[in-house]
Order: structure tokens, then sequence, then C-alpha cells
């Protein structure tokens, strides 16, 4: 079971939280879940902290009334994805489900579940030979970087997309797809040909790592083999669920595939 799993919220009242709010966020969802933080390499779950337009002011976000904001957790495993699709915030006095910490209270005003499962994806955009798609549009909505040895890379480079994706894929699904190959092939037959992007700080504890947001396109080679076309567009829908690169499971590599 796969579970992408998005809130929109609210706030009644003008609400400042520190920019390292993530954090503490992602551990309340885990305790209200009944999960634990794993220090697994492969996460299970992915998060996306609380999108939208705050307004940044030093060390603090200010979220106001009147304005929409999204919180998007997905499940990549069995366990993790029923803890999500059975989970409730709780309800208060008013009509309308909240989130509760660090003193802020954010109103759930509507959820959207999208539900499949690693079968379902694999039958139907590989296994069932549909004709290969020929470009991608992505859009990562939350900070994106690479880990190269000491170093975090802040770009949208194919093979460690791909890397990324399929890694995760391979942890969690029962059909294998291929290791090293099946990453050089697809770097090397499938191009990124415009993008528009910006890097941005991303905080964890006390230290930013620059990430990028914003939007890349993939190219398909001419004579690029169908069925590893089919499944390099597998892999980036498995993305939208999975996220990209380094620490989905504190709110970076929230990914988008734009159709």
């Amino acid at each position: 079971m796969l579970i992408r799993s998005t809130w929109t919220l609210s706030v009644a009242e003008p609400t400042t939280l520190p920019r390292s709010y993530g954090l503490e966020l992602v551990k309340t969802l885990h305790q209200r879940m009944g999960l634990e933080m794993s220090d697994r390499p492969i996460p299970d779950i992915t998060y996306s902290g609380i999108l939208g337009n705050p307004s940044a002011s030093g060390d603090f976000l200010t979220f106001y009334p009147d304005e929409p904001y999204q919180l998007i957790l997905s499940g990549l495993r069995e366990t993790a994805s029923k803890s999500i699709a059975e989970f409730n915030f709780d309800r208060t006095h008013s009509s309308h489900s909240t989130l509760q910490f660090l003193g802020a209270e954010f109103q759930i005003i509507d959820r959207n579940d999208e539900i499949t499962s690693y079968e379902q994806l694999y039958h139907t955009l590989v296994a069932n030979e549909p004709a290969p798609v020929k470009r991608f549009d992505l859009n990562f909505t939350t900070p994106t970087a690479f880990a190269q040895d000491r170093i975090y890379l802040p770009l949208p480079v194919p093979a460690l997309m791909f890397r990324s994706w399929l890694d995760r894929w391979n942890a969690f699904a029962p059909v294998y797809l291929g290791s090293d190959e099946l990453v050089r092939y697809l770097s090397e037959n499938i191009a990124l040909t415009r993008h528009r992007l910006q890097t941005r700080r991303f905080t964890v504890h006390r230290n930013n790592i620059t990430g990028f947001t914003g939007t890349a396109s993939l190219q398909l080679l001419t004579r690029t083999d169908p069925l590893l076309a089919n499944v390099a567009n597998l892999l980036i829908h498995y993305a939208q669920f999975a996220g990209t690169g380094i620490k989905t499971r504190l709110g970076m590599g929230q990914t988008q595939a734009i159709h």
C-alpha cells in the first residue's frame, strides 16, 4: 500500500513558529500515529512540513488567516501507510479538527488521500506496455539536495534523482527494478532540458542545508528502449510518494509530477 495524504490547513489568527519547527512537528505526527522516528537510511514516511507562503523574519515564520496551507504525509510501506490512512487530528469545540504543536493551532479544513500500491503502479505503467512518455515535468516544492561525500549538492542531476527514487523503490516494493546499470542507462538516455530553480535554506536542528526548489523538465532521447522508458515514468510517478534526495522524512525533497 502507498498513500499520499494532503491536509489543507488554516489559522484563526497570525501564528509565528521558528524556522526549525519541522523537526518538532514530524515528531508530534509520529507520536500521534503510534510510529517511532526511525534512523533507517531509507525512510518509510515522507513529510512536507507546512507548505504555503508564510512571511519570514529572521529565524521565524508567520502564518496568516485566510491563507491556505498544506501538510503532506506519504507512506512507503504497509505499516506506515495504514497509520497515515487511519490517522485523524483532534476535534475541538469548532467544527474542524486541529493540529496543535509548539503553542500553535492549525485548523484542518480538508483532506485528500491518493492511495495505490506498488503492484498497481508497476502493472499500469510498465507491465501493460503503454506508449512511452517522452517528457517529464517536475515541481520540487520543498528544498531538495543530494549527499555528495561531505557536501550537499542542490542541483537536479538526472543520475542522482533516479538513484534516489530507485533505492526507495527497491527497499519497499515487491518488484525489483535493477541497480547501477539501470541508473546509468536512464542517466544516459534522459536529459535535463529546462529548469527554473532557486536555492532555499532548510533548517535541521541548528544547521542550514541549501536545497533547490522550482521546476525541471526531463526529455527522453531518441531510440531509448521503450520498456526502460516506462520504468523511468514509473519512478517519476513514485517520486510523488517517495520524495527526492536527502532528509525526506524531515520535510525536504517533496516532488510533484506535472501532467
